[in-house]
């Protein structure tokens, strides 16, 4: 193989997307999956494909059997897998205020946010470590895409928050665990980003925002994101595995 290749979960629309189009921007044959049928997205990958090589995976990360399927299609296309990105994620049901929250609602968000992911570094992981010991020279990348939610608390999407929270820590988890086999494992974590998980409640946010909510005046963007992502995969970041990239325009930073 000449390219890198990455697997981007969640990868057709917002922040997965434009982690996609900076990595195939980048020269990395880039995996997108998301959970919608190929021809449902079949627009989107056609643009990404005047970028660079794409192929698109329909799986739900939350499903064992979908998850099995992603892997097996990830590795019969691309051979050797340098980079995963954990970004797919839904959030919670409703928005229900967290007294009237089901048991349901808990199982369907933990699934997708924490469960899949781990299960999916899991599995690919050991692949990476094989590859590592095969060829001292590989260097596997893993980034989770969590959300300040994992800090910040929301009453009414206590589902998300408790999946974003778990997913950092795993961040951690997966680091030291992967450490001696040169696997890096970072946490990227966006603030309020323009996509279409935050569409609904665009207008409160920008109001927020004009009135002091963050520090830089804006929503963010998935570009913003993917910089970030792009910096980390490349190893333009060294000796940091396990830290947290926050990526909210100075939202959490504490203030009097």
């Amino acid at each position: 193989m000449t390219a890198r290749s990455a697997l981007v979960t969640g990868g057709t629309r917002g922040i997965g997307r434009g982690i996609a189009q900076r990595l195939l921007g980048a020269g990395y044959a880039v995996v997108v999956n998301g959970t919608r049928p190929p021809e449902a997205v079949s627009d989107i990958v056609a643009e990404l494909s005047r970028i660079g090589s794409v192929t698109y995976v329909a799986a739900d990360i939350g499903d064992r059997n979908d998850r099995k399927h992603l892997v097996a299609e990830t590795l019969e296309t691309v051979g050797r897998l340098d980079v995963l990105i954990n970004n797919a994620g839904i959030t919670s049901p409703g928005r229900k205020d967290m007294l009237e929250a089901t048991e349901d609602d808990l199982d369907v968000v933990l699934a997708v946010n924490l469960k899949g992911p781990f299960l999916l570094t899991q599995e690919l992981a050991k692949h990476m470590i094989e590859e590592r010991a095969a060829d001292p020279e590989f260097r596997g990348r893993i980034v989770n895409v969590t959300s300040i939610s994992a800090a910040v608390a929301t009453t009414n999407r206590a589902e998300y928050c408790i999946s974003k929270a778990g997913l950092s820590m795993t961040t951690l988890l997966w680091a030291t665990r992967l450490a001696d086999h040169g696997i890096d494992v970072f946490e990227v974590r966006p603030g309020i980003i323009r996509t279409d998980m935050t569409s609904p409640a665009a207008d409160k946010y920008d109001a927020l925002i004009e009135a002091g909510l963050t520090l830089e005046r804006r929503m963010g963007t998935p570009e913003d994101v993917a910089a970030v992502v792009a910096a980390l995969v490349a190893g333009d970041v060294p000796y940091s595995t396990g830290q947290i990239l926050t990526v909210d325009g100075g939202l959490t930073v504490a203030r009097l």
